[in-house]
């Protein structure tokens, strides 16, 4: 359908234009004519408002020929074409308004013959049909270029999307490569701790992928998870390990996205309360403003611990769904003071899934 009749606001807007080209035109009649100026208007108006559907088929030749894929003598021969069509059949319309006008009396020829007023219709038709032919061109080119973004934009939100389901993607395999390790360790030296880390392991992944399949949960959900997966470690950690998770009134509520804090409080036991002697807890607080959402996770580090020989991928991976999620909306500090590792994410407080 045409973009003016899809409308009704446009297509009164466009109307509105077309009568103001019929007192123009009316104002031709009695200027260049001799018409009075009730007469001149009643040729006029009803011409102009049936020559405003005509000139809707400029927007379809201007699609039929788009100025990027067709020569330029081409649209110019088909433009004058169209236009010289356009204002001879404006002309026969005119003709007999005009005839069925005088046949009521309504109206009596000017004394300076109907030459002129045909003249006048022609000449007048083709301007206005070459005008709507480039205005036409304009709002195609307009659009085109709207397209363009468009197609653009949802390329951008696609790639996005695939990003965030590949670091998605990362979080399981990399949990489960070092909790098989630690499955295999305690089946020598533990075989019911095995068994019962196997039941543990088996429902935190199943509610993994549960929560994992969403773009957003809320937190208090992805708290819960946190809660499943230390008491993973717990099997193989015992007292060593311990956690205490709280989010103030309204943190709960907020979405992020599922599986972000896993990766930090992974590394908060593996490289933190695995090398302190005594054990240690890992503390996670989140806290709400009215704009912005924040998660602190703290463990306790030994100074002289050695250095990671894991992948790393903890933070970095955190950080770039973020990044991938919010923009430059969110934000992620990591910070080691006083034998104790922070890790801090800042992200916008939202309360719908979207």
């Amino acid at each position: 359908m045409h973009p003016i009749l899809a409308r009704g606001g446009r297509l009164a807007l466009y109307l509105g234009f077309w009568i103001f080209v019929g007192v123009l035109l009316a104002e031709l009649l009695v200027t260049q004519v001799g018409f009075g100026w009730q007469q001149a208007s009643l040729v006029a108006l009803p011409l102009a408002l049936a020559y405003a559907f005509v000139c809707l088929s400029a927007w379809y030749v201007s699609w039929s020929m788009p100025l990027a894929a067709t020569g330029a003598p081409r649209i110019v021969f088909t433009a004058l074409t169209a236009s010289i069509i356009s204002s001879s059949v404006w002309l026969v319309a005119a003709r007999v308004w005009m005839q069925i006008l005088v046949r009521h009396g309504w109206l009596t020829y000017p004394p300076r013959g109907t030459a002129g007023v045909y003249t006048l219709v022609l000449g007048f038709g083709f301007l206005l049909y070459l005008l709507s032919l480039a205005v036409s061109y304009l709002l195609a080119a307009f659009e085109q270029s709207r397209e363009a973004e468009r197609r653009a934009l949802r390329g951008q939100v696609l790639a996005r999307e695939a990003e965030l389901r590949l670091l998605r993607a990362q979080i399981d395999p990399h949990f489960l490569f070092n909790s098989l390790h630690s499955i295999s360790a305690l089946t020598g030296s533990d075989p019911s701790a095995a068994r019962r880390m196997c039941l543990l392991l088996a429902d935190f992944l199943r509610e993994s992928l549960v929560l994992g399949a969403q773009d957003r949960i809320t937190l208090d959900r992805e708290l819960g998870l946190i809660e499943r997966f230390l008491a993973v470690e717990r099997v193989r950690f015992g007292e060593r390990l311990a956690g205490d998770i709280k989010a103030e009134d309204g943190a709960g509520a907020c979405f992020v996205p599922p599986l972000i804090l896993q990766p930090l409080v992974e590394n908060a036991v593996t490289h933190g309360v695995a090398h302190v002697l005594e054990g240690g807890t890992v503390t996670v607080r989140a806290s709400r403003t009215p704009g912005r959402l924040t998660i602190a996770i703290e463990n306790p580090a030994d100074r002289d611990r050695p250095r990671s020989r894991g992948t790393g991928m903890g933070l970095a991976n955190v950080r770039a769904r973020l990044t991938a999620s919010y923009g430059g909306e969110a934000r992620v500090d990591a910070s080691e003071q006083s034998g104790v590792w922070r890790v801090e994410l800042s992200l916008p407080a939202t309360t719908e899934s979207t």
